[in-house]
């Protein structure tokens, strides 16, 4: 039997009132947490701010704190330290990673670089700091189109790594684009047999996609955008039931904002509920007390490297 983690008095973590815990913690430490729309509920409602991928990297540029607790996945927490390279920067747990980060190492990403000599690479925010340091331009699904459109039209484009992001762009914007073959295993999961399924038991319901959803999806949505647009479509529009293709953490949000109406999770293939990341998960109320407790783990750069995968976030934020 695995006994339960301990804090430094030896007593068993279920003791403590882990949310009062975390705001002592936090005002002793002067920190920010910072939470994902994919993460639990009860780190939701603790963070100081709760956003998508472009809204956290600006309130992570603009944070006057001394520590910086990213509830979120690794490379998240690493584009906040590339912004505050004085800051500790806090992540409940390492292995919080991403698919389509992993899914494009950055040997293989400067060699697919190398192939197209001529071409700006543009490369969505789910990359490691090493393929950030690759890059020209950073963006988000909420700001890759407006990033996109600045391009003259004459310069060709890579887009990396996620190619239902990629595709979308494409169709959004009439430009070519090299797309590096990665996606979403969460958002990859979502079945268009299943959608349709779903959207006849409930055929009032509006559907809400976020962009790393295969075509075959998107062309079912009624509105297709980041968690920051989903949640806003769903905040402004006059419908009172909407199934939604994304990571279901963003559920939680929609149900504060909107009590009076109904949200659907979109199925996978055969209808299952898969539609929750096993990355983002891993962050826990527990691991996020311990990682402020013991100041660890914390978010390490070399500088030369933070310095270079600096320069394409800064545009990013310049251009947004």
């Amino acid at each position: 039997m695995i006994a339960p983690p301990q804090t430094e008095n030896h007593q068993p973590l279920a003791h403590l009132d882990l949310e009062k815990e975390i705001v002592r913690l936090k005002r002793q430490m002067n920190a920010v947490i910072l939470a994902h729309f994919y993460q639990e509920s009860e780190i939701q409602d603790l963070a100081d701010f709760v956003g998508d991928s472009l809204q956290l990297s600006q309130k992570a540029a603009a944070t006057s704190a001394d520590v910086i607790v990213f509830c979120g996945v690794l490379f998240m927490a690493e584009t906040a330290k590339i912004l505050n390279p004085s800051k500790l920067v806090l992540l409940p747990d390492l292995k919080a990673g991403c698919s389509l980060a992993d899914g494009c190492p950055a040997n293989l990403f400067r060699a697919f670089r190398e192939r197209y000599p001529e071409h700006v690479a543009i490369t969505y925010i789910n990359c490691s700091a090493e393929v950030k340091a690759l890059s020209d331009i950073i963006c988000t699904s909420s700001n890759a189109e407006k990033i996109i459109r600045q391009i003259p039209p004459e310069q060709p484009i890579v887009f990396a790594p996620d190619q239902h992001l990629g595709r979308f762009l494409i169709k959004k914007t009439g430009r070519e684009l090299r797309l590096w073959p990665g996606s979403c295993i969460v958002h990859e999961m979502f079945s268009e047999r299943s959608l349709v399924q779903l959207k006849e038991r409930h055929p009032h319901a509006k559907t809400l996609a976020h962009p790393e959803c295969p075509e075959a999806v998107l062309r079912h949505a009624d509105y297709v955008g980041s968690t920051t647009g989903i949640l806003k479509y769903a905040e402004q529009s006059p419908a009172t039931e909407f199934i939604v293709a994304t990571e279901n953490g963003i559920l939680h949000q929609m149900e504060k904002s909107c009590p009076e109406k109904k949200f659907i999770s979109a199925p996978g293939e055969g209808g299952c509920s898969c539609s929750e990341c096993p990355h983002m998960k891993l962050n826990t109320m527990e691991k996020l007390y311990l990682c402020m407790r013991d100041r660890t783990p914390e978010i390490t750069l070399d500088e030369e490297l933070r310095q270079r995968a600096l320069r394409p976030i800064v545009r990013m934020l310049e251009m947004s």
